[in-house]
């Protein structure tokens, strides 16, 4: 069957983001639960007017305290790289590597000490649990990648294959080779690749290897993303028993649109949300 790819690409959604898309609070309260006790022994630094001495006393008594301050910098990590006019410095905060006073050094001139001491904020659990919301907002490419999986995943289901029996999820290339005797180089670039598949199902006659993507944006992935399926379309015809699915959707790929059709022309399993509404699963397989 002919299919209008202006048609079908008209149809790509413009989000599949649901209510917790947006931040993980789970996550983060979590996150500020583990370092709770540690933030309210530097709550008492919140409007010191001798915080340099202070914070000296609190190192010396509670030492855990330091790999709390990454995260009022908004850093993810145990270390932090400075240099100045004379000096480079690798800080560390998960145990001390220069003296006391490098890291009262550090507060200083850092910024943290005048934001505690001049009292802009009232307590710090609340400044970090604000903190933790910016910094899970880097999360959510990797939750809008499995909120796609997800939803493939439930027509899958709905199509009637069962996880673990007939369809299974994040298979290597390799395991698939090893699992039903096939031999898949030539998708693996002569065994180059560690290809890994979203989901794999198993008939009685053929083996779909599905990957899924959601893109709401644009960028040079998008059309490098287009290539490489379209590769992977071609050489995957060459395998007896083994069809190449590709489900994507998003209205990123309105700025990628003509590498997008080349795939599309050569990839007759290359479905949208849309298609999976319209039971493409069970009409396929």
């Amino acid at each position: 069957m002919n299919r209008n790819f202006n048609e079908w690409l008209s149809k790509f959604k413009s989000s599949i983001s649901d209510y917790t898309y947006y931040v993980d609070f789970e996550k983060i309260y979590k996150n500020v639960d583990k370092i709770k006790i540690e933030l309210n022994i530097l709550n008492s630094l919140i409007g010191s007017k001798n915080i340099e001495e202070e914070f000296k006393n609190i190192l010396i008594k509670y030492p855990e305290t330091l790999e709390c301050i990454p995260v009022l910098l908004a850093i993810r990590s145990n270390e932090i790289f400075v240099k100045d006019e004379i000096n480079e410095y690798l800080f560390k905060f998960d145990k001390m590597v220069y003296s006391i006073s490098d890291y009262v050094r550090f507060m200083k001139e850092s910024g943290l000490f005048d934001l505690l001491q001049n009292h802009i904020i009232n307590n710090l659990h609340d400044y970090v649990l604000g903190i933790e919301v910016g910094l899970d907002s880097n999360g959510r490419k990797n939750r809008g990648g499995h909120l796609m999986e997800d939803l493939v995943e439930n027509y899958i289901v709905k199509a009637g294959f069962v996880k673990g029996k007939n369809y299974f999820k994040e298979m290597y290339l390799k395991d698939i080779e090893r699992r039903w005797n096939l031999d898949l180089s030539s998708m693996s670039g002569n065994n180059v690749s560690t290809k890994r598949f979203d989901f794999v199902i198993k008939t009685n006659s053929q083996v779909y290897v599905i990957e899924a993507n959601f893109y709401t944006g644009g960028g040079s992935k998008l059309s490098e993303t287009a290539r490489s399926y379209k590769m992977l379309a071609q050489e995957s015809k060459k395998v007896k028993d083994v069809t190449f699915i590709w489900i994507t959707d998003g209205i990123g790929w309105n700025n990628a649109r003509k590498n997008l059709e080349e795939t599309f022309n050569v990839l007759d399993t290359m479905y949208n949300i849309n298609d999976l509404e319209n039971g493409v699963l069970e009409k396929l397989i």
